[in-house]
């Protein structure tokens, strides 16, 4: 007795046949594990291509990952200084920090302020203001260039009470003589600062009276 012949169907999928290696044809689009370990069968796309595909995409999504780390650095970096220096025929480096009020200090005043000396490498030298219970011991001296170094002297110049600057001094205009004020009055800090008179000086100053 002779079977009856077999109906043909066509292929549901019409994307690819199924792999000979896999009893299943594999669904549109999708990637699915083979028989045999983990080798990727894609729908209609050979096996070098799949795996080609899926660098190029790894690689995107890495791209995509890097620029979203360095977008926002590079817009930080091209974020304008707010920090401004003026520099001085002296050589001076200066910065206002905070302004004050009132009239300015000019020269011949006599002006009373508190300051904080560093080296260039932000070394603490020497400071009127005690870091530990914030007492200080402002410093009154003329702006005449006869007793006060030049180069702090510039820096009080034009700056008004309760204001603030921060500046670089070089040496050339600053501890030029031992009998230049200001100097600390004991014997560990004079010797201290006198012992960097050759090299830049950072001073934080603030002003608090025009005499």
């Amino acid at each position: 007795m002779e079977s009856a012949p077999q109906a043909k169907f066509a292929n549901p999928f019409p994307c690819a046949s199924p792999s000979p290696r896999c009893p299943y044809p594999p669904e549109p689009k999708a990637i699915r594990s083979t028989c045999r370990g983990f080798r990727l069968v894609a729908c209609g796309i050979s096996r070098r291509r799949a795996v080609s595909e899926m660098a190029l995409l790894g690689a995107a999504t890495s791209c995509l990952n890097l620029l979203a780390v360095t977008v926002p650095v590079q817009a930080a970096m091209l974020e304008p200084d707010v920090i401004r220096y003026r520099k001085l025929d002296s050589g001076v480096k200066l910065e206002d920090v905070v302004d004050g009020e009132g009239p300015e200090a000019r020269e011949g005043n006599l002006v009373q302020f508190n300051y904080v000396c560093r080296r260039a490498n932000g070394y603490f030298v020497h400071s009127t203001v005690n870091q530990f219970s914030g007492e200080s011991k402002p410093v009154t001296l003329p702006l005449d260039g006869q007793e006060m170094i030049r180069g702090l002297k510039e820096v009080l110049i034009g700056m008004k009470a309760g204001g603030k600057r921060r500046a670089l001094i070089p040496p050339e205009v600053g501890y030029i003589d031992e009998s230049l004020q200001p100097v600390p009055e004991e014997f560990g800090p004079r010797r201290s600062l006198l012992s960097h008179a050759k090299e830049p000086l950072v001073f934080e100053v603030q002003l608090l009276k025009v005499l």
